[in-house]
Parts: structure tokens; C-alpha cells; sequence
């Protein structure tokens, strides 16, 4: 049997993250599709808490020795799981914003070379960027 500490710490639990993940989507701070895994969560914690009978005969059936050990186990995965998918859009982000960078870099060489080449037809020096480092 699940224990009933247990039960009311997952309950209390996935009513919290429940309205910590609301109030993080109507601030416009958490992203819709992200709210839904933690909500999902939460009613699948809540489903537990509720109807233990399921997560004891999921541990009975996996080989568990109580539905405890099954339920952190569960919980732990769902986050081990959580914490790679951010892995990988922190990963592809990074990508992305050094290829924007690069991106500006180029468009700022492009931008300063055309004002040189201007201003070499027009025979006015061109005033250097701050920015730019020197040609040395």
C-alpha cells in the first residue's frame, strides 16, 4: 500500500507546481508546450495519489519491492527525461544564436565595406566604428 504521507505529499505537490505553472503562463514566463509536461505531471501524480491500486500493481508487475520506490523512480525518470530535452534546446539554441551572430558579423562587414567604397568614390575618409577593432 501506498503510504498515506506519501499520497498527501504527492497531492500537495502537483497542486502546487499546478498553480505555480499557471501563474508562470498567464506572467507569459513559461511557454504553453512547456506548461503541458509539467501538467501532465501533475494530474498523472495526482491520479497516483488518488487510485494507489495503480502504481502498486505497476511496481508488483515491474519487480518493485514497494509502490514507493516505483513512484520516485517514476519521478526521477520523468525529470531525468525533462532535464535532457531542455539539454537538447539549450544545445540547438546555442547553435542558433551563433549562427545569428556570425550573421550580424557579416552584415556589419558588408555595412562598413560599402561605406568605404562609397566614401572612397565620394574622396571622404571614413570615420571608424567604435566597435571595430583596428587593421594592425
Amino acid at each position: 500500500m501506498l503510504p498515506l504521507y506519501l499520497r498527501v505529499i504527492l497531492i500537495v505537490a502537483a497542486l502546487c507546481a499546478l498553480a505555480v505553472v499557471s501563474r508562470q503562463v498567464k506572467k507569459e514566463k513559461l511557454l504553453i508546450e512547456d506548461a503541458v509536461f509539467w501538467v501532465v505531471a501533475a494530474v498523472i501524480l495526482v491520479i497516483v495519489a488518488i487510485f494507489p491500486g495503480i502504481a502498486i500493481n505497476l511496481a508488483y508487475a515491474l519487480g518493485f519491492m514497494s509502490a514507493s520506490n516505483f513512484v520516485y523512480m517514476v519521478i526521477i525518470a520523468l525529470l531525468l527525461w525533462k532535464v535532457f530535452a531542455c539539454s537538447s534546446e539549450i544545445s540547438r539554441l546555442k547553435v542558433k544564436v551563433n549562427e545569428l551572430a556570425q550573421e550580424i558579423a557579416l552584415d556589419h562587414l558588408d555595412e562598413r565595406a560599402a561605406r568605404e567604397e562609397l566614401a572612397a568614390k565620394a574622396g571622404v575618409s571614413v570615420k571608424k566604428d567604435a566597435d571595430t577593432p583596428d587593421e594592425d
